[in-house]
């Protein structure tokens, strides 16, 4: 790869994750205002949130399967102009249907993002595959410490423009990358250059482990998506900033995935996702049980679970089974996503049936969560809140507790894995 310039490319690809990671911080913070301005409900705004979920695994499994015949270098020029449409779309948007689209062609680039550059970074550093997927990766938590910082700063307490301008600000970080590719020469796949045929390539994806750790996939993304798409919202009155909760716990990912190389050497990838799920499990039921200052300390506990869940589970299909190739990476990542966009409306619809069932019997859920500050509703709403957040975060500890098992018995096989060098 001499012609080839591998810190540009990988520099640039960091650019584009962290526009993509911002997407789901500013969209967490809208949740709330999206639903008063244009008169939702929790599971109309679950729907909005999981379109972007839905377009993400449609977009990274197709954008896999065509990757070698397109190329890299043409798949991102797809995400580029997706993203600043849907993000310019969004900001324009009126209504439900508005928002609905919008966000659907900003979840399309954010999946051609991943098919693109999960197969890049495996080819650029094939020596180091593991590690510098979790380096590439930290600019996912980097993207929502960035986004939740905007959604704080531009938010009511400070400044207050509004999340039009929130949005607008992915804007630069979008049209950088862009630039930053454009020119650039992109390496083949893998795959392409040790010569894996298709039919290898789709046999590999049949066998027993793959179909495993598609399995496990579901129920670590939902873990770390879904938990940090909705924190903001189900813990709105349990802490006073919710959406600090969001840049602590990223904070806290960014620096566990940049010293990740000691981390999977140590531990190798099958032990590090043990120790994720112990962790995540532990997290979230005392996130539901903490109270005042304890809950940043809890947080800690849950981001440190989920840190090292997306890259570690793509790093391991990259090391693995390599033989998939960016299609192989493509359907894991969709995967991740598609069972998020399936859980998203679920707990919109849970959360608001909680929120119900502990305001007065009758009561108008609209009219509450739209009562003016400091009145009767407003406070009665607020104590909903309280109730209803620690039970969704409850409900959702049944996954990673799963995934201990299934982590567990990984974990205790894995000298029988085939090894890096082995498996192409």
């Amino acid at each position: 790869m001499e012609s080839i310039n591998r810190n540009k490319l990988f520099i640039a690809s960091c650019l584009a994750l962290t526009v993509t990671s911002m997407t789901f911080a500013i969209r967490a913070g809208m949740l709330g205002p999206l639903g008063i301005e244009f008169e939702l409900d929790n599971k109309q705004i679950g729907i909005i949130a999981s379109t972007a979920f839905w377009g993400f695994p449609l977009a990274v499994i197709i954008g896999g399967m065509v990757t070698d015949i397109i190329g890299m270098r043409n798949l991102m020029i797809l995400a580029f102009v997706s993203h600043v449409v849907g993000i310019v779309m969004t900001i324009f948007a009126g209504g439900f249907w508005g928002l609905f689209f919008s966000t659907l062609l900003i979840g399309v680039a954010n999946g051609l993002v991943e098919a693109a550059c999960n197969p890049l970074v495996a080819t650029l550093y094939p020596e180091n595959k593991t590690t510098k997927l979790n380096h590439f990766h930290l600019w996912f938590p980097g993207g929502l410490v960035i986004g939740g910082l905007v959604v704080y700063f531009f938010g009511a307490d400070f400044i207050n423009l509004g999340w039009q301008w929130q949005m607008a600000t992915m804007l630069l970080p979008a049209v950088i990358y862009g630039i930053m590719f454009f020119g650039e020469k992109f390496p083949v796949t893998e795959r392409v250059a040790k010569g894996v045929s298709t039919s290898e390539m789709y046999s590999s994806m049949l066998t027993p482990l793959f179909l495993f750790m598609i399995v496990c996939m579901f129920c670590t993304s939902i873990t770390e998506l879904g938990t940090n798409q909705w924190i903001a919202v189900i813990l709105d009155n349990v802490s006073d900033n919710p959406i600090l909760l969001l840049v602590f716990v990223s904070s806290i990912m960014v620096i566990g995935r940049a010293f990740a190389g000691p981390v999977v050497h140590g531990f190798s990838p099958p032990g590090v996702l043990l120790v994720s799920a112990i962790l995540s499990t532990i997290g979230l039921y005392w996130m539901s049980v903490a109270e005042g200052n304890m809950i940043f300390v809890a947080t800690a506990v849950f981001a440190m679970g989920v840190t090292y869940f997306w890259p570690t589970m793509i790093g391991f299909i990259a090391e693995y089974i390599p033989k998939s190739g960016a299609v192989g990476l493509g359907i894991i990542g969709g995967a991740g996503m598609f069972a998020t966009a399936i859980f998203q409306p679920i707990i919109g619809g849970v959360y608001d049936a909680q929120l119900v069932e502990a305001l007065p019997t009758g009561s108008d859920l609209a009219m509450y969560k739209a009562a003016a500050a400091e009145t009767a509703e407003a406070m009665e709403y607020a104590k909903a809140q309280v109730k209803a957040g620690p039970y969704i975060l409850k409900s959702m500890m049944v996954l990673p507790l799963f995934l201990i098992f299934a982590f567990g018995a990984l974990y205790f096989m894995r000298d029988k894995l085939p090894k890096s060098h082995e498996a192409i």
